[in-house]
């Protein structure tokens, strides 16, 4: 088996549709793709709409989080989760609200530093989706002011306390975990050791949030190199996580592919197993996988 439990959809900062991301995966040889939009449950109903035979669809979301006190960010995959849970609904709704307040704070920032962006160039490109830096990062590479979307997320830019960055309301981790928990689902901390993206949870930290109910930890993701992914397996076995892995899929917003990292079948079983507020679906035609 083959398994991706990290893709995004135009239904926030991705390319593809869900419809079309259910059919790409297919092709890209996959087994079961988990749709990890942030902030919200919107590309679901379409991606099991179009859900072809062969293929299993694991529904979850990427939520936007903080660490109070020491202003990180943290991105907390959620899956299988109870989507109409009023607490976890409401906290997503608020989330979701304060992106577009945020995104044109951002690019009120880019044009007080001379760079010709626009909020209705923004729009354009964020389309239906939910408005976000990669939004922003993409009008810099349309304008030329850097070469790749990668090259926007930094301190020049848009990374965590970039000279164009703004906040937004974002989760604490530990009351994320909380929330999922309660609407059955089951959480994994995405990317941890990006460091390229900025500042970084401390082993301790992490420690914490394993102890708060947290499942697992990303460990197979492009931005983590060979020696990183051995120290998070090790501190992973440590603390009772699971580790997984995954694409973080954009379509052709980002340059990794479906399928580029994948979760062990077994870690896969777990998941499902502790999962008790919605299950896999399997494409038509298909089984629960």
């Amino acid at each position: 088996m083959r398994i991706d439990l990290h893709a995004h959809s135009t239904a926030s900062d991705g390319t593809d549709t869900p419809a079309e991301l259910v059919l790409a995966a297919a092709g890209a040889g996959l087994d079961v793709v988990a749709l990890t939009d942030h902030d919200t449950v919107r590309g679901h109903g379409e991606a099991i709409a179009a859900l072809p035979a062969g293929l299993t669809l694991v529904t979850g979301a990427e939520l936007s989080c903080r660490l109070d006190g020491v202003g990180v960010g943290v991105h907390m995959l959620a899956y299988l989760f109870d989507a109409e849970e009023p607490e976890f609904a409401r906290e997503r709704e608020l989330v979701r609200d304060d992106r577009t307040p945020r995104a044109r704070t951002m690019v009120g920032k880019l044009q007080d530093l001379g760079v010709g962006v626009t909020w209705e160039q923004v729009a354009r490109i964020a389309g239906d989706g939910s408005v976000g830096r990669p939004h922003i990062a993409t009008a810099l590479v349309e304008l030329g002011v850097v070469d790749t979307v990668s090259d926007a997320f930094t301190p020049d830019w848009l990374a965590d306390g970039g000279r164009a960055y703004a906040e937004k309301h974002e989760l604490d981790p530990f009351e994320a975990v909380r929330l999922v928990k309660a609407a059955g689902g089951v959480t994994v901390l995405a990317h941890p050791a990006a460091v390229k993206r900025g500042r970084c949870v401390s082993e301790s930290t992490l420690a914490e949030l394993a102890g708060a109910g947290l499942d697992g930890i990303e460990v197979d993701h492009m931005d983590h190199d060979t020696d990183t992914r051995a120290r998070l397996r090790g501190l992973a076995a440590e603390l009772g996580l699971l580790t997984t892995g995954s694409s973080d899929y954009h379509g052709s917003r980002k340059t990794c592919r479906l399928g580029e990292y994948t979760t062990d079948p077994e870690i896969y079983g777990e998941i499902t197993r502790r999962a008790t507020g919605a299950f896999p679906v399997p494409g038509a035609g298909g089984r629960e996988r």
